[in-house]
């Protein structure tokens, strides 16, 4: 009989539940490597055979040699077969693992693609897949020609954060420079793109064999950026199946995952459409499920756990077995989430047949809400929105990138 098969799972912050679980129900061994300060998180103990702790979880040259000379140390008694990354953060620090042991997977290379927002423009404009106007930041004639000849407002923003982190929008050549010379001695960390207000679109998917298997498009009614800068309350919805939406933002994820080398992952892609021109345009995309409880609305909509499908994926291509998706349902889901200026937000107000989660975090409030008719979806965020905004809602400045 054949050695069960041991994945390295790198989370360093709390996640990725269910991709443990099920890892461990088909029979592998579960090692985590997760922050030392998240060692009381309630982790599934059960599916966990070992648990490594860092005390940073920055990708640090430091961190990375202690990454790397404690997995050797465990390397000497224990074979991995795959290692795992969870977060956005935890990307690097799997491709570095898997190239300095030579293990299968995504290496450093094909990692920059999904990690790196500059590598994703320009890979994606060598693949004719359309971009905003951008450029690196490195040179300055470079920079003076890109404010000369591509119309503002622009956003400066790091190359290596998640979601709004770090992000500036500027509107003259004179409060770019402002910025740049802020960033100072890190300015290589960042681009700049133009501005194109529109419509942000997300697509949650699963990849096998270089393919998409599973796809679910949606629209945010409160993007990201506008929550994390302005404050308001987080919203986003599945559009119209078969509409033109969905069917043209899955052919360019497809497009996006095939010019970046996906083999096999779940992945979470952002597209705008320019109110100007009507074109969709791509932002960025991820090797990980969605946040901000993005996979359970995609779950309830599509009856697709995104992270236990990822994790049967990898174990598919670890032991050469046949991956096989479910049954795909078609339900109109929508999300809707607020820091909440109370520590349990009372929820008995909203009781709508419509709404199936209801998110239990301290300081937070979030729904879910299915039905069959795509428009009623719309009709609840809009009214938990304002009901939420007007008598539940706390904001926080938004969290920035340090400058030198």
């Amino acid at each position: 009989m054949s050695k069960p098969l041991t994945f390295l799972c790198v989370a360093t912050f709390f996640k990725g539940v269910d991709f443990l679980r099920t890892l461990k129900q088909l029979g592998c061994n579960v090692l985590v490597v997760t922050k030392k300060s998240l060692e009381n998180e309630p982790w599934p103990l059960d599916c966990v055979d070992e648990f490594f702790y860092l005390e940073h979880d920055n990708n640090s040259p430091e961190n990375m040699h202690i990454l790397k000379e404690g997995i050797a140390w465990v390397m000497r008694s224990r074979k991995i077969d795959r290692v795992a990354s969870l977060d956005d953060f935890d990307v690097e620090k799997a491709a570095f693992l898997r190239e300095e042991f030579r293990i299968p997977g995504m290496g450093q290379t094909t990692a920059r693609y999904f990690r790196d927002k500059l590598a994703m423009r320009m890979r994606a404009a060598e693949a004719g897949i359309p971009v905003p106007a951008f450029s690196a930041v490195f040179n300055d004639e470079a920079v003076t020609h890109y404010l000369n000849t591509v119309p503002g407002p622009w956003v400066i923003k790091p190359r290596s954060e998640a979601s709004a982190i770090g992000i500036k929008k500027v509107h003259s050549a004179r409060e770019a420079w402002q910025v740049l010379h802020e960033i100072g001695s890190e300015r290589h960390l960042y681009l700049i793109e133009q501005f194109k207000p529109g419509d942000v679109y997300h697509a949650d998917a699963i990849s096998n064999e270089g393919k998409l298997q599973f796809c679910r498009v949606s629209r945010y009614l409160a993007p990201p950026f506008e929550v994390a800068h302005g404050g308001g309350v987080f919203r986003t919805h599945t559009v119209a199946f078969g509409g033109e939406e969905d069917k043209a933002l899955q052919a360019l994820t497809a497009k996006v995952m095939d010019a970046f080398g996906m083999r096999y992952s779940a992945s979470h892609t952002e597209f705008i459409r320019c109110h100007e021109d009507g074109q969709f345009y791509f932002l960025e995309t991820s090797c990980r499920v969605g946040g901000a409880h993005i996979a359970e609305m995609v779950e309830f909509s599509s009856g697709i756990n995104l992270w236990s499908e990822w994790a049967k994926v990898e174990y598919a291509q670890a032991s050469g077995s046949a991956y096989t998706l479910p049954p795909v349902q078609h339900q109109y889901a929508g999300l809707v989430v607020s820091l909440s200026r109370y520590t349990h937000p009372d929820y008995s107000p909203f009781q709508e047949p419509e709404l199936v989660w209801r998110l239990q975090k301290n300081q937070h409030i979030g729904m879910i809400v299915v039905a069959d008719n795509r428009q009623r979806v719309l009709e609840l965020l809009d009214h938990y929105a304002h009901r939420i905004f007007e008598e539940y809602h706390a904001s926080l400045p938004p969290k920035e990138k340090a400058l030198n």
